[in-house]
């Protein structure tokens, strides 16, 4: 009620704030041969007062208050224009845009391009999203130096602050990052989306990515911390989504191929094709790679296409169809004790371990535009999925006797609508923004594991398929949930953004797990097969408020508090792993995230960010060390650990260095540092073994660097990553004989990236860990362990890319 209040009381005082000179801006955006204007806008700089332009170019800016404004226009594949005005009177100006494409002056398309340097935010209301008063983080792929062939997290998350990056195979294939200490295991504690709709294996009961689209088809990644959990799901890490490159406007036909070799039989060939004919415009592209990898026992093959089909019906109705499909088959070498990885980090004592996915999604988006300030956009998304693991799962001490392996496996099938609504309005002469949305999703995962065959072949045949020898489950589940969110603008400088969000979640599963009595020497004396059914209802409201205020325009203050949920994984239950155990009366996580921060930038000199972030965990999940009590061997125990608190600063900053210091054009030198410390301990509980303890996989220290330097039709990067040490799990263990806990050491990487450009050629090189570290990232309690996974040695790379 306190906030009902708030919010009413807030909007009487809006209706009271006036200022004495209201002006229209208005005029025409035109370009050099009078095509009509694709996702054209203009906007004053550092304001709320921005309009898209119609198909004709025309544009309307209206109420906006007497003073000096910095304009700009832009449209797709267009130059940027910039231009100093001072409004005093209503004003009519017109824009004559030309054509990056046309321009074969690479100086030119680089002072478009790298205006962003690779990093931008988000606008304060884009793609039907809310992202005032947040912190949000844009990667340009186009404008940073790095081995996109391999989708290098290192490089390509970079500029990203308080990431804690897992290494686990060569080509990147599965994506493991974490924000402000949360885990990075399969990226399951960010909501990740492909070009705004989901892609994870289950959103609710297993949001763990096992597809990661690939760097080279990327335009743009966008993450939204913690404060996204109104818009796009109640995970505490917040939302990231991968935006595929735009169809080609200015041709029927646009291709890119891209061939690349490397280290350990590496290769790569993505090829894309591109264009618009009509109405219609398409992208779609095909990637293959393959290699042998660092370690024995480590090939792989994946193969990876896309395509997506835009039909303007009119001017108003946009039609999108996109299409999705991924597979892959990898051999794991398993992981190494502490002792082994000392001794020799590329070895493998596993040979029999392999790793599958099939991922297939498809998505239908409609966009309608009502009117010039009303939008509405549906997103309808499905999944058909399956992941195959096939191996030995033993404790890595002990060695593989080459029996029946166990086959885990995981279906996954799911559909989903995201309806959203944007309206602009005005209110006491100013503009306001509400977006509201609702989601309707409905899943099934199933979880098998039994026993398969004791050969080494990718064989993922259980040897009892009707009765299988572990569990077998299902889990559905089903969730509606409705968001709104409004910006107010108080002022052109102020404004606040406060939200909610309610959801309704409904879990169930059912099936049977075996239950075996043995006795000393391991033999069966009882085998029972136990079934289960239960189901969990929930609902609950969310709620958020976001404050900005632009003192200047290198210089905004904001800051916003939100609140957080995560569901339990039910689909891990009923895994039977010697590593790990579940508690039963594990419970869903709930909590808040806070941030506050000031960032600004100036056109192609410098950006800047600072932030004060503050997460809150009622009932953790986490992993505790515990012992057998017959065997004493060690284990993961799973569950609501206690609360905890992560708490930090993150701090990012990028010069243009020869800008600074003179205007030469020609040359451009660029260097950045990426800096976060977090303290996350666990509280509120009587446990000695935990109390106060460390949350697990937060590395107190992160700091990455670089510096770019480019001249003309040339460049070079070199980037350094440091992560301080940290721990597996919540009693702080720094070492166990089995190498599932323990500490993970600190670890520094180099990085090295190289390219020409010639006319409609490219060439790229790379060096990854310059230094050849041996390090590791994680230790795994399953595949692809267990044990200590070993990050890469040094690998060199090199890319030839055709635009034709």
């Amino acid at each position: 009620m306190s906030i009902t209040r708030y919010v009413l009381g807030l909007m009487i005082v809006i209706a009271k704030v006036t200022l004495c000179q209201k002006i229209t801006l208005s005029g025409k955006i035109k370009t050099e041969h009078n095509e009509k204007i694709e996702q054209g806008y203009v906007t004053l700089k550092n304001s709320p007062y921005q309009t898209q332009a119609d198909t004709e170019g025309n544009y309307k800016i209206t109420n906006i208050p007497a003073g000096k404004y910095i304009i700009v226009a832009f449209a797709l594949g267009k130059h940027i224009l910039e231009q100093e005005i001072n409004l005093q009177k209503d004003t009519v100006i017109h824009f004559t845009l030309k054509s990056i494409e046309n321009e074969y002056d690479a100086i030119v398309i680089q002072a478009e391009r790298e205006k962003t340097f690779g990093l931008l935010r988000m606008k304060s209301i884009e793609n039907f999203g809310v992202y005032e008063g947040k912190k949000t983080e844009v990667i340009l792929l186009e404008d940073i130096y790095a081995n996109l062939s391999t989708n290098n997290p290192r490089q390509i998350y970079a500029r990203i602050t308080g990431l804690n990056v897992w290494e686990s195979d060569q080509a990147g294939l599965q994506l493991g990052i974490g924000g402000r200490g949360l885990s990075p295991n399969r990226t399951a504690n960010f909501n990740v989306r492909q070009n705004g709709y989901d892609i994870s294996a289950d959103a609710l009961g297993y949001p763990e990515a096992y597809y990661t689209p690939p760097a080279e088809a990327l335009e743009r990644i966008e993450i939204i911390r913690g404060a996204a959990s109104l818009q796009y799901g109640t995970q505490f890490g917040g939302m990231l989504n991968f935006r595929f490159k735009k169809p080609e406007t200015e041709k029927k036909l646009l291709v890119t191929s891209r061939q690349s070799i490397g280290s350990w039989d590496f290769i790569s060939t993505f090829n894309s094709f591109s264009g618009t004919i009509r109405r219609l415009s398409y992208y779609t592209y095909y990637q293959f790679r393959r290699s042998e990898g660092y370690r024995p026992n480590s090939g792989f093959y994946s193969h990876n296409a896309f395509a997506c089909l835009n039909y303007q019906i009119s001017t108003r109705l946009l039609l999108n169809l996109e299409l999705t499909k991924m597979n892959y088959l990898a051999q794991q070498p398993g992981g190494l004790t502490d002792k082994a990885f000392q001794s020799n980090p590329r070895q493998s004592l596993r040979e029999r371990n392999w790793f599958k996915i099939d991922w297939n999604l498809a998505a239908l988006n409609l966009t309608y535009k009502i009117n010039q300030r009303t939008q509405i956009n549906t997103r309808n998304f499905g999944l058909l999925a399956n992941r195959k693991a096939v191996g030995n799962l033993e404790r890595i001490n002990v060695a593989d006797f080459g029996n029946e392996r166990t086959i885990i496996e995981g279906i996954f099938q799911n559909i989903g609508n995201e309806t959203r609504i944007l309206h602009d309005y005005t209110l006491s002469h100013q503009k306001h923004t509400f977006v509201a949305g609702v989601r309707l999703y409905s899943g099934t995962t199933q979880s098998r594991q039994g026993l398969g065959t004791a050969g080494k072949d990718p064989n993922f045949n259980y040897l009892n398929p009707d009765n299988l020898e572990n569990s077998d489950y299902k889990f559905p589940s089903k969730n509606i949930a409705f968001f709104i969110e409004n910006v107010f603008n108080l002022s052109s400088k102020l404004s606040i953004t406060p939200g909610l969000r309610w959801e309704y979640i409904q879990t169930m599963a059912k099936g049977y797990y075996k239950l075996y009595v043995k006795d000393g020497a391991g033999n069966i004396l009882v085998e029972r097969k136990i079934y289960e059914q239960t189901q969990r209802k929930r609902n609950f409201t969310l709620l958020g408020l976001g404050v900005s205020y632009k003192h200047k325009p290198i210089c905004e203050f904001y800051g916003n508090i939100s609140q957080n949920y995560r569901a339990i994984n039910f689909s891990d239950l009923r895994v039977n792993n010697p590593n790990l155990r579940i508690d039963a009366n594990i419970r869903d996580e709930k909590g808040y995230t806070a941030d506050i921060g000031v960032r600004g930038s100036k056109s192609n000199l410098f950006t800047y960010e600072l932030t004060l972030f503050y997460l809150y965990y009622q009932g953790k999940i986490g992993q505790v060390l515990r012992t057998d009590t017959i065997l004493f061997n060690d284990y993961r125990f799973r569950t609501n650990v206690s609360d905890a608190v992560n708490k930090g600063i993150e701090a990012f900053a990028e010069l243009n260095l020869l800008r600074l210091l003179s205007k030469i054009e020609t040359w451009q030198y660029n260097i950045f540092t990426n800096f976060s410390w977090i303290d996350a301990r666990y509280i509120g509980t009587q446990d000695n073994s935990i109390k106060n303890k460390k949350v697990e996989m937060v590395p107190s220290f992160v700091v990455r660097a670089g510096n770019t330097l480019r001249y003309k039709k040339m460049g070079a990067s070199i980037q350094y990553a440091y992560t301080a040490q940290h721990f597996s799990d919540a009693t702080n263990a720094i070492r166990t004989a089995t190498a599932v806990e323990g500490l993970i050491p600190a670890y520094v990487v180099v990085d090295v990236s190289i390219f020409y450009q010639w006319k409609f050629l490219r060439a790229e090189f790379s060096i990854n860990n310059l230094l050849n570290r041996s390090y590791f990232t994680r230790r795994a309690d399953g595949y692809p362990g267990p044990g200590i996974i070993p990050a890469d040695g040094r690998a060199i790379y090199t890319t030839v890319q055709i635009v034709f």
